[in-house]
């Protein structure tokens, strides 16, 4: 018989996993403070007597809904309210050893960017804010950073700390433009992507296994290299041959029916090719990681190698099919910033993206899944920016500028928590 046991005050009937092992109270204060500063700032601060218009119709839609018109005040002030009122439930599940559940996040965050949203678009008749564009911009934005959140995962799960997911993204969009401007065809560029991330990931993976080099000081050194490497070429090569630093594009692929059922359609099936192949990677290496026996013996030797080996898992050779594995997701992900995007290559064009995909790895704790949604996360807020400058918000366009990064620095400052990752990270498998 086993008993399963938990912490003091908890209700008897609890399951474990519901329950807090101590209270903490870090999440409750930090969602009241944001709560009480929307309050104060998009609430009370929203000038009286205005209005908000929301928009979530597009011209495809087979049922086109109506715009939504609130008074901007009062909106703002409810939509903080609620925040607040979930923050003190947080704190009241907190004091009884409880979990929130995954909705309540949720929930808080639709309540606070409603409430920002609404405070942005008050007294501006001329100016919709336009939801399903800010949903669409949300999902595509955070394409580059779910590939490399994956390629995160899938190295640190088999315990390779993988910091080079930046020089892969850049490899890939350097070699995603190269290649598809060379055979005229934007589609060859998502064959050729991949192919570099590999081969930085490859560069990483012998370092690791078989010198046994600091992994941390590998990841960083390959980003310089690849930067370097592709501003040379970018500054030589393509400079002098224009025609090998075209701006192709993928169409995007409306699939019938599913794409225009309103807000749904166009945000999720009205897509190009990369984010469909998103959506089947991150399927199927969340059922391969934890519902395989390759998965298994993946996280067995991220967590265990010597235990792996005595029951003849190969761990080098497993550690270094993944990280190569990892690289060529990453390096999929780069076609994102060029042909995916309809952009020529341009220098160091992935803006520190790949930085972001291993906080969103973190904040997802190291699971497809997980990396999805924070990934998700970090795209809202880059699609938040473009948004409220298109609106013309009151707030400084250099703040603006920086919000995908402090909303990075926020989450995985605030809520990651005790995060645990790989026992086996980063640790050379020496026989």
């Amino acid at each position: 018989m086993t008993t399963t046991t938990v912490a003091p005050g908890a209700p008897s009937d609890a399951k474990p996993e519901d329950v807090l092992r101590t209270k903490s109270w870090k999440g409750p204060i930090g969602l009241g403070i944001v709560a009480l500063i929307a309050l104060a700032v998009f609430g009370i601060g929203t000038p009286s007597g205005t209005e908000t218009t929301f928009s979530v119709a597009t011209s495809s839609d087979f049922v086109h809904l109506p715009t939504l018109t609130v008074p901007s005040q009062l909106a703002a002030i409810l939509l903080s309210v609620v925040a607040l009122a979930l923050a003190g439930y947080t704190a009241f599940l907190a004091n009884n050893y409880r979990k929130p559940g995954i909705w309540l996040p949720i929930v808080y965050g639709m309540a606070v960017m409603g409430a920002l949203l609404t405070w942005a678009g008050a007294g501006r008749d001329s100016t919709n804010i336009q939801v399903t564009g800010l949903l669409t911009s949300a999902l595509f934005l955070a394409v580059p950073l779910i590939f490399g959140a994956l390629a995160g995962t899938l190295c640190e799960r088999s315990g390779i700390i993988n910091i080079a997911i930046e020089g892969q993204l850049l490899a890939g969009a350097f070699f995603a433009a190269l290649v598809a401007s060379m055979a005229g065809n934007a589609y060859v560029g998502l064959i050729a992507a991949p192919v570099a991330g590999a081969l930085v990931g490859a560069i990483l993976a012998v370092f690791a296994t078989k010198y046994w080099v600091n992994q941390i000081v590998v990841g960083v050194v390959l980003n310089m290299l690849v930067v370097g490497l592709t501003s040379f070429f970018f500054s030589t090569v393509m400079s002098d041959n224009p025609e090998l630093n075209q701006s192709l594009g993928l169409a995007d692929l409306p699939i019938p029916l599913l794409s225009t059922i309103p807000v749904i359609g166009p945000v999720l099936f009205d897509q190009n090719l990369l984010v469909y192949a998103m959506y089947a990677v991150v399927i199927v290496f969340q059922i391969m990681l934890f519902k395989s026996r390759w998965g298994l013996r993946v996280r067995a030797v991220g967590e265990h190698p010597k235990a792996a080996d005595t029951v003849g898992i190969k761990v080098n050779r497993t550690r270094v099919r993944n990280t190569i594995l990892g690289g060529a997701i990453a390096g999929l992900g780069g076609v994102f910033f060029t042909v995916a995007s309809g952009l020529a290559f341009g220098k160091e064009m992935t803006a520190g993206k790949g930085y972001i995909a291993l906080a969103a790895m973190i904040l997802g704790r190291w699971s497809p899944r997980g990396a999805l949604a924070a990934a998700l996360l970090f795209g809202f807020a880059d699609a938040l920016r473009v948004q409220l400058g298109i609106i013309g918000s009151d707030i400084p366009s250099q703040f603006l500028a920086m919000f995908p990064y402090l909303a990075t620095i926020f989450a995985v400052a605030g809520l990651v928590g005790h995060s645990r990752p790989p026992a086996a990270e980063g640790t050379p498998y020496k026989k």
